[in-house]
């Protein structure tokens, strides 16, 4: 007979998975539209970003939705069966190692500290990524899907797109999860929020065709803007937005990304795309850190005005002898 109490304790978690499969599998067809190699590496891999966030989010036991979901990508894309059994193995284990490093680091899915930000930069993105890098461009190269030549040019690629997918879907999927509809914000925070908005996108447009010149550096104020003044909330979105961008300037070759081959792009690429991330991360965690010591050094300090205040009430005074 089926013990249908364990059924249903097992349901959720068979929901979890189905739902990290079909998330994993429809943003890795959007990530394919940038593809750059073989019509299946590409510089921005979103569903990396979303398979680190769903182990950080719910442990472990839905690795299997990331395989699934890969599967699912790499059947029709794959030279043969064996590769794509190899590349399933790569984008399953790079996550889960991420997950592993960062929990054996103590990261906090808040994001609300300094060793969270340099934590998810540089164990959950750039290390882990070599992983799936590695396996996925040396598959292609032995299937002979992929010439010696064109060997590190794909790894890069694949590099990137999976470091990319961490550092900038993963905050973000950990930020919307506890976003609420901010109380009593006045209109001139919102007027704010719309500007900061509208020059990210407008300035980073900009940076990022620009002909004959190098532009970037114009996106960190605005990085900063968000960060101070609207913490992790604005600096997710700014960073997601920036990053995207610049992928798809990278894949038009324009701006900065012109007159280069594949390899300099994806190198510059990494690297601007690294530091807008380590920038946003870094400054909201500064700013929390100073935010919550404030607050307590408040609380402490009322604490300390109520203590004082009943013992001078509670004190009598003792009337002189007469």
């Amino acid at each position: 007979m089926v013990d249908t109490s364990q059924l249903r304790r097992h349901r959720p978690t068979a929901l979890t998975i189905l739902a990290v499969a079909a998330l994993y599998y429809a943003t890795a067809r959007l990530g394919l539209l940038q593809q750059l190699v073989r019509g299946q590496v590409t510089p921005l891999w979103p569903p990396t970003g979303i398979s680190v966030a769903a182990l950080l989010l719910f442990g472990t036991r839905v690795w299997p939705g990331i395989a699934i979901g890969a599967l699912a990508v790499n059947a029709t894309i794959g030279p043969n069966v064996w590769s794509v059994l190899a590349i399933i193995v790569g984008n399953t284990l790079a996550p889960v190692c991420s997950y592993l490093l960062l929990h054996r680091a103590g990261f906090h899915n808040d994001l609300d500290r300094l060793q969270d930000a340099v934590s998810l930069v540089f164990l959950g993105a750039l290390g882990p990524m070599l992983i799936s890098a590695t396996v996925g461009s040396g598959t292609l190269f032995l299937s002979g899907a992929l010439s010696a030549s064109g060997f590190w040019p794909t790894w890069s690629v694949w590099w990137t797109g999976d470091a990319m997918g961490v550092l900038v879907v993963t905050p973000f999927l950990l930020v919307v999860r506890w976003a609420r509809w901010p109380p009593a914000v006045g209109p001139l925070v919102w007027a704010e929020a719309a500007a900061l908005s509208a020059c990210t996108l407008a300035v980073t447009y900009l940076a990022t065709n620009a002909a004959n010149s190098s532009l970037l550096f114009l996106v960190f104020p605005f990085l900063i803007w968000a960060s101070f003044r609207f913490e992790r909330a604005g600096a997710a979105p700014c960073a997601l937005a920036i990053s995207t961008l610049a992928i798809l300037a990278s894949g038009r070759m324009t701006g900065p990304f012109e007159h280069h081959n594949l390899l300099t792009n994806m190198v510059t690429l990494q690297a601007f795309n690294g530091t807008v991330s380590l920038t946003a991360l870094v400054l909201t965690a500064v700013v929390t850190e100073r935010n919550r010591t404030h607050e307590e050094i408040e609380r402490l300090c009322a604490q300390l005005s109520t203590a004082v205040t009943n013992q001078s009430t509670g004190t009598r005074r003792v009337p002189p002898d007469t």
